[in-house]
């Protein structure tokens, strides 16, 4: 059934986490193959809710096994606490079903708090990180300094490198940034507990996805934040610290690309974005109150991860035609379009003004001016609704006009939270 590749194709909040449960009930393998816990997937089952930050969204179905890749930087307190969570939620989670590459990299304290002064140091230029101690701990990786999982397997050593990382990072702080110094002798305890508990979900994880290959077993690559927050192809420097492209799947899963792929991308019916940057078609109007909910709708516009409110726009089609090429997508996922019902009309954009420099014309210049396509909206409540031929006919054409645009077919659009709350076509 080869690889299904699931990435968002804005800048992250499409819905990924509903996608990957949805298409992950005949999955062998769901792996994570990038982020951290800066990301955030919802799952709605009737009245259950279920908040992943880590563990991979397929966890929730019993008989799926769960990777997480070495492209991943973990964060032990915050895996522990959601996986005790998810148990007592009566989600079963245990070493046999929870991998855990031993080549991931592992965020400590020292990283939370170099992330919390680095963003206070750049003042009024703050780039609007989640304060997770993501881009610390990348940063850590690519200069060869971090620590990684299979480290903990080695008790004695482990204490050794974790004391030394933290006393590097404590001169730093106090040094370079005026904080306060880390507790190292607190945070070395609490780090050989957390060895203690994971050393049994610590596996050559890129093994156990090419044997699922090799079988033809359905393995999905879940993607974290989306592809305008790459750091490579993003809104740069208003990204995230890792690649969120289609490639980085194979990179971030330490696997081969297999013959067989099927990349899929979630887009929202409009456009979101969370922190500071470059948004060309943001709202500040009653649309964008519309479109947030502001507590009026069945879920509203707020990160999961940060609770913080969502900037709101109109889908920006120059930046969805880009994503769709550069990940040689496949085929859509289209989330929110309930959301649209009772806007008289709805707006695209389909170009920008005349950029300075017309060599980039994508997110690494920012266009003076949007311009859009209007199409008329519609009164209907789409939520349940099952069958493409019983949406109204201007929600129709609103989706035959995303798929006119990128080029690609639309094959699902979400009309509400719920796990059975899709039109497949």
């Amino acid at each position: 059934m080869g690889l299904w590749i699931i990435l968002g194709a804005q800048w992250g909040d499409e819905g990924k986490g509903r996608i990957v449960d949805m298409l992950a009930e005949d999955a062998d393998v769901v792996a994570r193959f990038s982020g951290g816990d800066n990301a955030g997937h919802t799952i709605r089952l009737g009245e259950d809710v279920y908040k992943l930050h880590l563990v991979p969204s397929g966890i929730i179905y019993p008989g799926t096994t769960c990777v997480m890749g070495n492209g991943m930087v973990i964060n032990p307190a915050v895996l522990k606490q959601e996986i005790e969570e998810l148990q007592a939620a009566g989600v079963h989670v245990s070493p046999e079903r929870l991998k855990i590459s031993h080549v991931a990299h592992m965020i400590t304290p020292a990283h939370r708090a170099l992330d919390g002064a680095q963003e206070r140091l750049r003042g009024d230029k703050k780039i609007g990180t989640t304060g997770r101690g993501i881009s610390p701990a990348y940063g850590e990786k690519i200069k060869r300094t971090g620590l990684r999982f299979i480290d903990m397997l080695d008790k004695d050593a482990f204490k050794q490198k974790l004391t030394r990382n933290l006393e590097n990072a404590n001169r730093e702080l106090t040094q370079l940034y005026n904080a306060e110094a880390l507790d190292i002798p607190a945070v070395v305890s609490e780090y050989l507990g957390y060895a203690d508990y994971f050393a049994p979900f610590i596996v050559d994880a890129s093994g156990i996805i090419m044997d699922a290959l090799a079988a033809d077993r359905k393995v999905i690559a879940e993607g974290a934040q989306g592809a305008l927050l790459d750091i490579d192809h993003g809104s740069y420097p208003y990204v995230t610290s890792s690649s969120c492209q289609a490639a980085n799947a194979v990179l971030g899963l330490g696997i081969g690309l297999p013959d067989e792929v099927n990349i899929i991308g979630a887009v929202k019916a409009f456009q979101t974005r969370v922190g500071e940057g470059f948004f060309p078609t943001e709202l500040f109007d009653k649309n964008a109150a519309f479109l947030r909910g502001d507590g009026t709708k069945q879920w509203d516009e707020f990160g999961t991860t940060t609770g913080r409110a969502r900037r709101i726009g109109w889908l920006d089609g120059v930046l969805l035609k880009r994503v769709v090429q550069t990940n040689n997508i496949n085929a859509l996922v289209l989330t929110k379009l309930d959301v649209l019902s009772g806007l008289p009309e709805i707006k695209v954009c389909t170009s920008y003004d005349a950029l300075e420099d017309e060599r980039f014309p994508w997110i690494s210049a920012e266009p003076s001016q949007p311009h859009y396509e209007t199409l008329p909206g519609w009164q209907e409540d789409l939520m349940t609704l099952r069958r493409w031929e019983d949406l109204p006919q201007a929600a129709q054409d609103y989706v035959i006009f995303i798929e006119e645009m990128c080029g690609v077919p639309v094959r699902w659009i979400s009309v509400g939270p719920e796990r059975n709350q899709f039109i497949v076509r």
